[in-house]
């Protein structure tokens, strides 16, 4: 299976809209930003590119911008990459999903959030397996969610900037590669924990039928 990701870059041109809703701000950095003020912050991010049948992505519609872009987010201090872009898949949609493969790392545009905040990131993209959960807006940082078909992402991103993004970021995993491996420890127990019930729901089901 190859996945040819177009629509995982965060947007890093300043959109249409960018100011018009502040996004929530986590504590660290408001403990940071008394400190500082709104001077510039080197932060760490994380962009979960859930992929659920092989054709479909998983996308968020912003509310601070309206664009349609994957989830994205904010490492917490002391957190994996992979373990942050599976929390914030978790806040966000309320879907589960593992990472398989991280991507693509890159320094995004310098940002002036609309709060003032000034800040720039240096931003992990994780492939992710869908597991469980369909997806809804939390309503804070996302206002809608829904499943789109890999071919229709540059039209997610008409109008949401057009800021520097990987030419052609390849992830493949042949059919015979076997289950790809999870890269952190949250996601391997994730991985562990879904793999235990689809055994068990299997063998309820085979029981089923005997009888």
């Amino acid at each position: 299976m190859i996945i040819i990701i177009s629509c995982v870059a965060v947007f890093q041109a300043t959109p249409p809209g960018w100011h018009d809703r502040a996004m929530p701000v986590p504590e660290f950095i408001a403990d940071l930003r008394a400190r500082i003020g709104h001077d510039p912050l080197w932060l760490i991010g994380t962009t979960a590119v859930v992929i659920r049948g092989g054709s479909e992505v998983l996308l968020i519609e912003r509310a601070d911008n309206g664009c349609w872009t994957p989830v994205t987010g904010i490492v917490d201090p002391g957190e994996e990459p992979a373990d942050a872009a599976v929390r914030e898949v978790a806040e966000e949609t309320g879907a589960t999903a593992v990472p398989t493969r991280l991507a693509w790392v890159h320094a995004t545009a310098p940002v002036v959030h609309a709060n003032g905040d000034r800040a720039q990131y240096l931003d992990h993209v994780f492939l992710m397996d869908w597991v469980a959960g369909e997806p809804r807006p939390d309503g804070e940082e996302s206002t809608a969610a829904g499943w789109f078909a890999s071919t229709r992402c540059r039209r997610c991103r008409r109008g949401c900037g057009t800021g520097s993004r990987p030419p052609a970021v390849i992830a493949a995993r042949p059919a015979s590669s076997g289950p790809a491996r999870p890269v952190s420890r949250q996601s391997a127990e994730t991985h562990s924990r879904v793999g235990r019930a689809s055994a068990e729901s299997m063998a309820s089901a085979q029981n089923t039928t005997a009888r």
